[in-house]
């Protein structure tokens, strides 16, 4: 299972495909080292955050939108977004619910607006309420609604009114009048 480390080894480094794990052999007998010996030198990088998806301002869509990356609008979005990073360019249009992690509005936003994190831009236009935890509205931006701060943004139900004990359990029936029993003699 385990193979010698070959840190030292002075044989040539094999190419990929050569790389196999030995099975059996003396390798595998050797059993000399810790398994932390045995891991390859090199460290795995992590994978690189993957560039924002971009809507180009010649884009007009009608449908709603989700993605756990990030999101750039440039064009006319009609219809619900879910994103990680949600930015709504200039000149874009959204009209529907934002719901994001950090929401950047520097266009026009005609919908309710959730998010962690909201910045509204000098230059945004936003028609709707705004639900967060962070907030900022630059000077400059015009904004109709209302504003509330949650702790969970993201999630639609999680300021709920709690309900009242009495309206909990069902209310008792009243007892159906007692019926007679009538028997006939044969």
């Amino acid at each position: 299972m385990f193979s010698k480390s070959k840190i030292n080894d002075p044989t040539p480094k094999p190419t990929k495909s050569d790389e196999r794990p030995a099975i059996g052999g003396a390798a595998a007998s050797a059993g000399g080292g810790s398994p932390l010996a045995d891991r390859p030198a090199t460290p795995v990088a992590p994978k690189p955050k993957p560039a924002p998806s971009t809507l180009s301002s010649d884009l007009v869509i009608s449908g709603n939108l989700k993605t756990t990356g990030d999101l750039q609008i440039e064009g006319m979005v009609d219809g619900d977004i879910r994103a990680h990073l949600l930015t709504v360019g200039e000149g874009a249009t959204v009209k529907g619910e934002i719901v994001a992690d950090d929401v950047v509005v520097n266009g026009r936003v005609v919908g309710r607006v959730r998010g962690l994190k909201v910045r509204l831009t000098s230059t945004a236009r936003v028609e709707g309420d705004i639900i967060h935890k962070t907030i900022a509205i630059e000077s400059g931006a015009h904004f109709e609604g209302s504003v509330q701060r949650q702790d969970d943004p993201l999630n639609a139900g999680a300021k709920a009114m709690p309900k009242p004990a009495a309206s909990a359990a069902p209310a008792p029936r009243p007892e159906p009048p007692a019926r007679r029993s009538e028997s006939k003699d044969q």
